[in-house]
């Protein structure tokens, strides 16, 4: 071929097959990264559990959570089983209830068979009685017919507690004793019937709260189990994420021990096109870069007032990274046709110094900076070989 010697044909072959295997890698190091981010995700979803965990002490019951919240519950294991043990519990304890109710059906029978229970026995007849202020004085009628009724409902809306029963049958008196003045005889059968009905429900009052502590024990016991079963479920996804964040810090150390393999050691010539790059960047970039080389290199402290970059001292791997970053960092800015390649050329004879300070007193000193140091360094070396 004329006028292209066969060492260039290779040198371009091999820099497309670097740049191919260097894209095949960027996609393998994008993919992985995009997974630790959802695995991240999920370990912010355990770590917000186990903080609210420990700052309410309780589980929160599946019945107060919101519709989303109730999605994330329905998948933790054993969640289901819980439900339905809390509806065979919630049954049980709905059938006992039933039994007490009853039985306290018992003193309803002897207070509505007293001598002083008919007025009371159905709805008071305000038009009848023409009792035109009633509904003005009472805001709620009842009377032992309304209460029966409710008692025996078997559409779900009769009573679900004996103590709503028992507020029911006290509002029957209080509204007679409301209504009526104190001297009459409504108001006398009202307070008589009244006390002889609180006097039967203390009584009758140890069994209701018999059976109210043993529904808080059984409700204490299941937000227990269920605070167990969702810190189990939360600790084995958790061990799961260990695992998978694992296996992904394992894959990034072989891509990154692959690219080592693959490249060659950067020459003197790339090392300066690389210094160069560096004085092309924004602070901003400029500040990221410092960053990667510091991430590599403890001794090496990018924070520092007034800090040495020594390039002929950093490892390949960095070296490297600075490469790929720098080359994403200027693509598509003002220096379009900057090319930090493999072996690229250039008619600049600088060279960075081993020890450049960069002067970090503000961001945009630093590429000055390093401008002066690469100048300098240029003069001199232009000075011992002049051309």
């Amino acid at each position: 071929m004329s006028g292209i010697r066969d060492d260039d044909v290779a040198e371009k072959m091999e820099r497309n097959n670097v740049d191919n295997d260097d894209d095949d890698i960027g996609h393998q190091v994008d993919d992985l990264f995009a997974k630790v981010e959802k695995l991240e995700q999920k370990v912010n979803e355990i770590e917000e559990f186990y903080l609210t965990s420990s700052k309410k002490q309780s589980v929160v019951s599946p019945k107060s959570l919101s519709a989303k919240d109730k999605e994330k519950v329905r998948h933790i294991p054993g969640i289901k089983k819980h439900q339905q043990e809390t509806a065979r519990r919630e049954a049980a304890a709905a059938k006992r209830m039933q039994d007490i109710m009853r039985q306290f059906g018992s003193i309803l029978r002897q207070i509505t068979q007293h001598k002083f229970a008919w007025p009371f026995m159905q709805p008071v007849d305000v038009e009848g009685y023409g009792l035109r202020d009633y509904y003005e004085v009472i805001d709620r009628p009842m009377d032992f017919s309304t209460i029966k009724n409710q008692m025996e409902a078997k559409d779900g809306t009769g009573y679900k507690h004996v103590r709503d029963i028992c507020s029911d049958v006290r509002l029957v008196f209080q509204n007679a004793m409301q209504y009526n003045d104190d001297k009459s005889n409504v108001y006398m059968m009202a307070k008589t019937l009244l006390e002889k009905f609180e006097e039967k429900w203390l009584q009758f009052l140890p069994r209701v709260t018999e059976e109210e502590k043993k529904r808080d024990e059984e409700e204490a016991e299941a937000q227990l189990n269920l605070q167990r079963s969702q810190e189990a479920a939360r600790a084995k996804k958790a061990r799961d994420l260990s695992n998978e964040l694992y296996e992904a810090d394992m894959r990034l150390e072989e891509l990154r021990e692959t690219v080592v393999k693959k490249c060659r050691k950067l020459s003197i010539e790339d090392k300066r096109n690389l210094g160069i790059a560096l004085t092309q960047l924004c602070p901003e970039d400029l500040s990221k870069a410092l960053d990667i080389v510091a991430r590599h290199n403890p001794t090496f402290h990018s924070t520092a007032v007034e800090i040495d970059l020594d390039i002929d001292a950093l490892s390949e791997s960095t070296l490297w990274r600075l490469k790929y970053f720098v080359k994403d960092a200027l693509k598509g800015h003002w220096i379009k046709n900057a090319t930090i390649g493999v072996g690229s050329g250039s008619n600049n004879p600088v060279n960075i110094t081993k020890t450049a300070n960069i002067t970090k007193t503000i961001a945009s000193k630093r590429k000055k900076q390093i401008c002066n140091a690469l100048a300098r360094t240029a003069k001199k070396q232009n000075q011992k070989h002049p051309s």
